[in-house]
């Protein structure tokens, strides 16, 4: 196969010069025009041989994904220079208009049937992968629209052209026959009328179809280059990635990225969540049969459901709490500073606000944590002692009898309080 390709570009080069010479003594800007397109035909030959290499390599480390993008490579700098040699043809077209130079018509015919069996022969022996490929899927140019539109037309007369002209034609072969044609218009139009002026105008329809054949192609490979996703796909990865996290096990699919690798293949890659209780082997087969369908070369990374669970947290101990075994802890409610409370009331005060209307006879801000001793077996009754006491301390306390002898009752504020009953005439004497 490279032999045959080799041999295609070594004719390719001699047709070349052939016809660049006959350009030179004819003086026709249309079939330099039409030259470009055989020197177009090299660069596709080259594109073909670089395909083959492609297909002889092997993926190494430093390139996993292999050398495909060369293919895509080289059609975007083929298509690229077409174009820009249908520039140059525009800038010399223009130059022309000012001052029309004399054309020969002896070679003209010649160097057109020529080039067009040159490049009709080399398209159709050689299956060039990358173009074909490009072709296909690229959009369709202007040219190719309208001549689907005549060929509707013409298939309507004539049922059997539409294997030939529908869905629409190859655009190389287009090209060809529509440069051809032009060509031979000149041709005639300056043999007829010595109308030199055509062969400008057939030069600019020439670059215009080579412009616009080529665009659409430049875009695609220009695309593929940087790593877009292709829209014709767009539509089955959204159904592939919904019927992805359906499966069992799979709790989310996140941070999918598609794009081409090559012409024709796609590549990606993908994270999914799973439960914690999920075949991480069993998971990553059944992702990997639903989307290998579409996406060629793929990767899959699997990881776990986790979540993090609350500390608790909790404020740091006074120095001497330590031993909660002996010690009660009471906390107390934060209190503000001294410049935000009253020291009468201990109240919280406000420039703004009036005074308080009460005012309590209450700790205030000097107020500590209350720790109670564990040795007590009962621990209510905040300072009340437990232990054993004599009986005469608690009647001069006034328990004992109420009403006498005592500074303070036990259940009221009032002191000195007689008995309802009268005077006690039993004070002082042993009770029996």
């Amino acid at each position: 196969m490279s032999w045959k390709i080799l041999l295609f570009g070594a004719i390719n080069l001699t047709c070349t010069g052939f016809l660049l010479m006959w350009c030179s003594s004819t003086n026709s800007i249309a079939l330099t025009a039409y030259t470009y397109l055989t020197i177009f035909d090299l660069f596709s030959l080259i594109t073909c041989l670089v395909s083959y290499w492609v297909m002889m390599r092997k993926p190494s480390p430093a390139y996993s994904f292999g050398f495909e993008r060369l293919e895509v490579l080289a059609v975007f700098a083929s298509t690229v220079l077409a174009q820009l040699g249908a520039l140059f043809i525009l800038k010399e077209s223009a130059e022309r208009f000012l001052e029309q130079p004399e054309i020969h018509t002896g070679r003209l015919l010649v160097g057109t049937f020529v080039a067009l069996s040159f490049n009709l022969f080399t398209m159709l022996s050689i299956r060039n992968k990358p173009f074909a490929y490009v072709s296909e899927a690229a959009s369709t140019s202007w040219l190719q629209e309208h001549v689907a539109d005549l060929s509707r037309s013409l298939c309507g007369i004539i049922p059997g052209l539409s294997s030939i002209f529908l869905p629409r034609m190859n655009p190389f072969v287009l090209i060809d026959l529509a440069g051809a044609f032009a060509l031979c218009i000149t041709y005639m139009l300056i043999e007829i009328n010595n109308y030199f002026a055509v062969d400008t105008a057939s030069a600019i329809a020439i670059a215009l179809m080579t412009f616009g054949t080529m665009y659409p192609m430049s875009v695609y490979s220009g695309k593929v280059l940087l790593q877009t996703t292709p829209p014709h796909v767009i539509g089955q990865l959204d159904k592939l990635i919904r019927e992805v996290s359906t499966l069992d096990g799979v709790l989310e699919v996140r941070n999918e990225h598609f794009w081409t690798l090559g012409f024709g293949s796609l590549a990606g890659s993908v994270h999914v969540r799973i439960r914690r209780d999920a075949n991480e082997q069993m998971v990553l087969a059944h992702v990997t049969n639903r989307l290998y369908t579409l996406v060629s070369t793929l990767t899959v990374q699997i990881f776990k459901d986790d979540w993090i669970r609350p500390a608790l947290l909790s404020g740091p101990v006074a120095a001497n709490v330590l031993n909660f075994t002996d010690h009660h802890v009471i906390p107390m409610p934060p209190l503000k500073g001294t410049d935000d409370s009253n020291p009468v009331t201990s109240t919280p005060t406000k420039p703004s606000s009036p005074p308080p209307e009460f005012s309590f006879n209450t700790p205030g801000k000097n107020v500590s944590p209350v720790i109670l001793l564990n040795t007590q077996t009962r621990p209510y009754g905040l300072g009340l002692n437990h232990g054993h006491a004599p009986y005469s301390s608690v009647l001069n306390q006034g328990l004992g009898v109420p009403g006498i002898g005592a500074t303070q009752g036990f259940r009221t504020g009032f002191t000195n309080i007689p008995s309802r009953y009268g005077t006690n005439n039993r004070i002082g004497q042993p009770r029996p």
